[in-house]
């Protein structure tokens, strides 16, 4: 077996939690790869005289081959590996060394454990839908798609902007606000949530349009299929608004039309046994928490 991992930053104090992680790799005879030249220079350190292959790119992973990419991080972690994972499809499973770790569900404590169950095959993978995005005007190079979500946002100003929005062709809404989210089922839980939006499940086959604080109070999110293409023009009193993919961010102007829809690559999160979707949820957003106490 072959693993990647996959960090965006190595912090101090995980060193432990590094080393006990490579003595069960190294116990179940798993090959492994890294991508961050910092971690690497960690693991050296933890693990004197033991050497990693060091993967820098798209070409050497695929030469790599992994079987799993292991993202150790928090959710934004996931999201950037998402991006690599998606186009070979190999799964992904996130270990939470942020926060709130919704994606990266595995918590630290667990990570031995988990490494058990994938040798063991006691797992499933479940294919996550993506967004890819489209413009007359290059955007987000090679990587124009996302796991979580798309966004359009005022910059330069306080001032409200108008979104002019429609579903294949026909037009549903100018959207007076600071922004406009597209989430998929897996974005639901993320900004889109935080802006008054419902959680959808995986499968659900459908994004959701949440505005960012409207102007028009009776604008609510809206669940729409996952099969139309949603299309944007763009005004505002400012020369520059901001569109991000996940973590992702470029700066845009009015003369961008701009559209998504259903990406054709997707995400393979790997869902280890015992793990359940809505138990996630309610643990994570502290569902039928009694604070009494």
């Amino acid at each position: 077996m072959r693993i990647l991992l996959f960090t965006n930053l190595v912090k101090q104090g995980d060193e432990h939690f590094l080393r006990q992680l490579m003595d069960k790799l190294d116990e179940k005879g798993i090959t492994v790869g890294v991508m961050h030249p910092g971690l690497l220079d960690v693991l050296a350190m933890v693990r004197p005289g033991t050497s990693y292959a060091l993967v820098n790119n798209k070409e050497e992973l695929n030469a790599f081959g992994p079987d799993f990419i292991l993202s150790l991080g928090g959710d934004g972690t996931i999201l950037k590996a998402a991006t690599l994972a998606c186009e070979p499809k190999i799964p992904l499973l996130g270990i939470n060394l942020g926060r709130l770790g919704f994606l990266s569900s595995v918590e630290k404590s667990m990570a031995t454990a988990a490494i058990d169950k994938l040798v063991e095959g006691s797992y499933i993978v479940e294919e996550r839908s993506m967004l890819s995005v489209r413009s007359n005007h290059a955007l987000f190079g090679d990587l124009p798609f996302a796991l979580n979500d798309f966004t359009i946002h005022k910059r330069d100003t306080s001032s409200m902007i108008s979104i002019h929005t429609y579903i294949n062709g026909e037009y549903l809404n100018t959207y007076w606000a600071d922004g406009l989210i597209v989430a998929t089922p897996t974005g639901s839980t993320g900004y889109s949530l935080a802006c008054g939006g419902p959680i959808i499940f995986p499968g659900s086959k459908s994004f959701v349009i949440t505005p960012i604080a409207p102007h028009n109070l009776n604008v609510r999110p809206l669940v729409i299929r996952d099969d139309v293409e949603i299309s944007f023009e763009i005004e505002g009193r400012a020369e520059n608004f901001l569109c991000t993919m996940d973590s992702r961010f470029e700066t845009i102007s009015d003369d961008y039309k701009i559209a998504v829809q259903k990406s054709q690559h997707s995400t393979q999160l790997v869902l280890l046994e015992g793990m359940r979707y809505m138990a996630t949820m309610r643990e994570k957003l502290l569902w039928g928490l009694d604070r009494r106490n």
